[in-house]
C-alpha cells in the first residue's frame, strides 16, 4: 500500500507571529517614549537620594561625588512626590485645587474658542474688517498678556471671573491668528472655480474655506492649551485662594518643594492628555497631508 501525504495548508503571513523587531516598530514611539521619562525619573531619584555619589564616591573622590546629590528641599524626589500625591488625595486637598482649576480651564477656554475662532475667520474673509482690526490685533499680539492683570483685578476683583478672563484673553490670540492664517492659505482656485459657479459667499466659505481651516484650528487648540495652562497658573497666584497655581505659590514661598511639584505635574499630565486628545484628532481629518521626512 502506497502512504498518502497529507499536504498541510500553507501559514498564511497574517497567521504568522510579528517579529520582535515588527513590535518595536509598531511602537517604537510609546517605547521610546516611556524609556526616556523612565530614565529621567531614575536620574532623578539617584541625585535627590545620594545613590550616584555613593557609587561613584571610592572612583571620583568625595569631593566630587558629592557634587552629584542635591537635597531635596531643592528638586524633592520621584518617590516623595508620589507619597505627597497619595496624601493630598486622601485629605481631598488635591481635589479641591483640581476642580478649581478645571472649572476656570474650561471657562476661560471656552470663551476664547466662541470668540477667537470666529474673529479669525471673520477677519480673514473680510478685508474691510481686517483693515479695521489687524492693527489692535498685531499690536495685542506683540505684548505680554499678563501687562493687563492689574487691569482685570481692578475690573473683576479676585475670583473666579478674574482668572476666567485672564485664561480667555491669554488664549484667544493663537486661536484667532491660526484661523486668520487658514483662510489667508486657501486655494484662490478652488474659490474662483466656485465663484464662476454662481456660488455665494456662505457656499463658499462653508465648502472651502471651513474643511481647509481644520489643520490650522487643531494648531492653534494645541498652542492654546499652553496658553491656557500658563493663564491658570498665573491667575491663580494673583487672584485666588484655591486652585493649582494658588498651590505652587504657597507651596514655593514656604519651601514645600514635594507639594509644588505635585502641582507641575498635575498641570502636565493635563496638558499631555488635552495635547494627545487634540492629536488624535488631527489625524483623523487630517489624513491628506503627506507624512513627515523626518527620521
Amino acid at each position: 500500500m502506497s502512504r498518502v501525504k497529507v499536504m498541510s495548508p500553507p501559514v498564511s503571513r497574517r497567521d504568522a507571529s510579528p517579529s520582535p523587531l515588527q513590535v518595536y516598530l509598531r511602537f517604537e514611539q510609546g517605547i521610546l517614549g516611556a524609556f526616556s521619562i523612565i530614565a529621567v525619573l531614575l536620574i532623578w531619584q539617584g541625585l535627590s537620594t545620594g545613590v550616584f555619589a555613593d557609587w561613584l564616591s571610592p572612583i571620583l573622590g568625595d569631593s566630587v561625588a558629592s557634587k552629584l546629590w542635591i537635597k531635596p528641599i531643592f528638586i524633592s524626589s520621584p518617590t516623595r512626590v508620589i507619597a505627597k500625591t497619595g496624601e493630598m488625595m486622601a485629605s481631598g486637598e488635591l481635589w479641591e485645587h483640581l476642580s478649581s482649576s478645571g472649572i476656570s480651564f474650561i471657562l476661560g477656554s471656552f470663551i476664547a474658542i466662541i470668540v477667537g475662532i470666529p474673529l479669525g475667520l471673520a477677519i480673514g474673509w473680510y478685508r474691510r474688517l481686517r483693515y479695521a482690526v489687524e492693527p489692535f490685533l498685531l499690536a495685542y499680539n506683540a505684548t505680554p498678556q499678563v501687562v493687563f492683570i492689574p487691569l482685570m483685578i481692578i475690573w473683576a476683583g479676585t475670583g473666579m471671573a478674574t482668572r476666567v478672563l485672564i485664561i480667555a484673553t491669554v488664549t484667544f490670540v493663537p486661536l484667532t491668528m491660526n484661523a486668520w492664517a487658514a483662510v489667508k492659505t486657501a486655494d484662490p482656485r478652488l474659490l474662483k472655480v466656485a465663484k464662476s459657479f454662481c456660488s455665494s459667499d456662505y457656499q463658499r466659505f462653508r465648502d472651502i474655506i471651513l474643511p481647509t481651516s481644520i489643520p490650522f484650528l487643531l494648531s492653534g487648540l494645541r498652542l492654546a492649551i499652553g496658553r491656557a495652562m500658563v493663564g491658570v497658573v498665573v491667575g491663580e497666584i494673583y487672584a485666588a485662594t484655591s486652585g493649582v497655581g494658588y498651590l505652587i505659590n504657597v507651596a514655593g514661598s514656604s519651601f514645600q518643594t514635594d507639594s509644588v511639584f505635585v502641582g507641575i505635574a498635575m498641570i502636565a499630565l493635563f496638558g499631555l492628555l488635552l495635547t494627545a486628545m487634540i492629536n488624535s484628532i488631527e489625524k483623523r481629518y487630517a489624513r491628506w497631508r503627506p507624512k513627515s521626512a523626518t527620521k
